[in-house]
C-alpha cells in the first residue's frame, strides 16, 4: 500500500559538490538542512518525510478505512470495526480486503473481534445479559445474578458482556477499562474472563465510560490513537518529550528523521539516534554488548596516554587523532601510537582489527581472552569518536562566536566566514558517520566484502582526521584547501554509506 510522496533514499552517482544543504549557519540542525537543487540524488542518507499533526494523521486513517470499505462490494463493514481491523493488520489493505472476502467470519475470529456464534460483519454495541447466558452467573433458586469478579448479587443492574456472553457488572468492566489505560492499554483491552481474548471495540468502551470523567475518556482516545500510530508501517510517534508530533515517512527502512517542533533526531525505524550504516539489529545488539561487556572487564578509557617518544603525559584535548607532543614535537596517532608520517602509505592500518591465525589452537580460556580484546579493539575506537564528536561540537560553537566577533568588528560578512563554521559542522557528520562504522565492522564476517568495508573505513577515517586537523587551525589554512578537504571526506563519506548502507 503507497502513502504519501515517495521517497528518495539512494543514488545512482556519488560526486556533488554542493554541501550547502548540511550547514545551518543560525545554529540550528547540522545535519538534514533542505538538499540544494541537483544534490538530492547524491545522499545515500536522503529520504523525503513529513510532521503530522493528530488531524492530519486521523485524516490519512479516514481516508485507507473510506479505500477499504470502497473496495469490498455490498457490505455492511463500519468504519470504526474497518479501522480496528486494519490496526491489527498493520494497515494492509490488500490483505484485509482479502480475508475479509474470501472468509470474513474467520477473518474477525482469528482477530478475536467475534465469537462463532457472531454476525461476521456486525459492529455490535455493548450487551445485557440475557437469558441465553444467565445459566453462567445465575444463582440457583432465585433471580440474582452474580458477577464473577466482585460476586455481587444484582436483580436491577444488568450484566454486560461481549459477544462471548461473559457477563460482568458495570463498576467491573469501568474498572477493568481503567485499570488496562494506567498500563498503557487501549486497542488490545479483553474480555476478563480468564480464557477469553474477545477485543473490547471503541463503542463497547466509550459507552462504558460516558459518565466517567473526561480525563479517563481523553486517555483512552489518546492511548488508542497512539496504538493505531504505532502499528501504521509508515508512522511514527514523535520521541521528543511533550511533543504531539507524528513523523510520517514512506519507507519502513532506517533513516534519520528530525521533528520540526522540537527538533529531537532519531532513526525512524527504531527510535534509537541514528546509527547508518550500522542496522537497527546491530546497533541493539552492540549497545547490549557495550552496557555487559564493558562492565565486566572494568574497561574504562583512558584520558591522558604518554608520547611514545618521550614518555611526556599527554591529555587529549582536541577530537583530531593526529597528536603533536608539546614537549618534543613528536607527531603520532592517538589510536595506534605510529609514527604519524608512516602511519600507512594508503590507509590507517590502526582501524583494521588483525586476526590471529593460531586463535583456532588456543585453550578456551585464552580464546575467551581474545575476543575479548578484539571487542575492546572495537569499542574503544567507537568512544574515542563519540568524545571526539563533543569536542568538535565545542569547537564549532566557538568558531560560530569567532565568526560573529569579527560580524561584529565589521573583519567581513557572515558569508565570508561561513565557509569556516560549514567545515566544522561536515566534520561533526562525517565523524557521526565514522563513530557507527564501528558496530558495523564488529558484527561482519570475514570475508572479502568486510575487507572492502574496512578499506573505505579507514579511508574515511583519514580524511576525517585531515579534515579536523585543518578545522582546528582553520585561521590559518587556506580556504580551498579547506573546501577541498571537506569535499574529500564527504565523498569517502557517501561512498561507503553508498555501498554499505541499507
Amino acid at each position: 500500500m503507497s502513502i504519501g510522496a515517495s521517497a528518495s533514499d539512494s543514488c545512482s552517482e556519488i560526486g556533488c559538490e554542493d554541501f550547502d544543504y548540511y550547514y545551518d549557519a543560525d545554529g540550528g540542525d547540522h545535519f538534514d538542512q533542505s538538499p540544494a537543487p541537483g544534490s538530492i540524488l547524491c545522499d545515500p542518507e536522503y529520504v523525503e518525510y513529513s510532521c503530522l499533526d493528530r488531524q492530519q494523521v486521523e485524516d490519512l486513517f479516514d481516508k485507507i478505512v473510506k479505500e477499504l470499505i470502497e473496495s469490498i462490494p455490498q457490505n455492511n463493514l463500519k468504519p470504526e470495526l474497518a479501522k480496528l481491523l486494519l490496526h491489527l493488520n498493520k494497515w494492509d489493505v490488500e490483505q484485509v480486503r482479502i480475508s475479509l472476502m474470501n472468509d470474513s467470519k474467520h477473518f474477525l475470529i482469528e482477530n478475536h473481534i467475534i465469537n462463532d456464534h457472531s454476525n461476521p460483519l456486525q459492529f455490535r454495541k455493548p450487551k445485557i445479559t440475557n437469558n441465553n447466558y444467565l445459566p453462567k452467573n445465575q444463582i440457583p433458586g432465585t433471580s440474582s445474578i452474580e458477577c464473577t469478579v466482585c460476586f455481587e448479587l444484582s436483580n436491577s443492574s444488568p450484566l454486560l458482556h461481549l459477544d462471548c456472553g461473559h457477563g460482568f457488572c458495570k463498576s467491573c468492566w469501568q474498572m477493568h477499562i481503567e485499570t488496562q489505560l494506567q498500563n498503557g492499554v487501549s486497542s488490545h483491552i479483553t474480555c476478563m474472563n480468564t480464557n477469553c481474548s474477545l477485543i473490547c471495540q471503541k463503542d463497547f468502551v466509550l459507552d462504558l465510560l460516558k459518565n466517567q470523567p473526561c480525563e479517563i475518556i481523553l486517555k483512552y482516545e489518546q492511548t488508542l490513537f497512539h496504538d493505531f500510530v504505532s502499528s501504521h508501517p509508515y508512522l511514527r510517534l514523535c520521541l521528543g518529550s511533550d511533543c504531539d508530533k507524528i513523523i510520517f515517512c514512506n519507507t519502513s527502512k532506517a533513516h534519520r528523521v528530525i521533528c520540526s517542533n522540537c527538533n529531537i533526531k532519531f532513526c525512524f525505524k527504531c527510535g534509537s539516534d541514528y546509527h547508518a550504516p550500522a542496522s537497527c539489529e546491530i546497533i541493539k545488539k552492540w549497545l547490549v554488548k557495550c552496557a555487559d561487556d564493558s562492565e565486566t572487564a572494568n574497561y574504562i578509557s583512558a584520558h591522558t596516554k604518554d608520547c611514545p617518544n618521550c614518555n611526556s603525559c599527554i591529555e587529549k584535548n582536541g577530537g583530531c587523532n593526529h597528536m603533536q607532543c608539546s614537549k618534543c614535537r613528536h607527531h603520532f596517532c592517538w589510536m595506534c601510537f605510529r609514527d604519524w608520517k608512516t602511519h600507512g602509505s594508503e590507509y590507517y592500518e590502526c582501524s583494521r582489527y588483525k586476526e590471529n591465525p593460531q586463535i583456532a589452537q588456543e585453550a578456551n580460556h585464552l580464546k575467551a581472552r581474545r575476543a575479548l580484546e578484539r571487542y575492546l579493539h572495537y569499542y574503544e575506537r567507537f568512544e574515542n569518536h563519540q568524545k571526539s564528536l563533543k569536542m568538535e561540537e565545542e569547537l564549532r560553537l566557538r568558531i560560530k562566536t569567532k565568526i560573529d566577533e569579527k560580524v561584529h568588528n565589521h573583519e567581513g560578512t557572515w558569508i565570508d566566514w561561513q565557509y569556516l563554521h560549514d567545515a566544522a559542522t561536515l566534520l561533526t557528520k562525517c565523524r557521526y558517520t565514522l563513530q557507527y562504522t564501528y558496530p558495523f565492522a564488529y558484527y561482519m564476517e570475514s570475508s572479502s566484502r568486510k575487507e572492502l568495508f574496512e578499506y573505505q573505513q579507514a579511508q574515511l577515517e583519514k580524511e576525517i582526521e585531515e579534515l579536523s586537523w585543518k578545522v582546528e587551525r582553520a585561521e590559518h589554512t587556506d580556504r580551498a584547501e579547506l573546501e577541498n578537504q571537506m569535499h574529500v571526506a564527504e565523498l569517502k563519506r557517501r561512498t561507503l554509506l553508498q555501498d554499505f548502507f541499507n
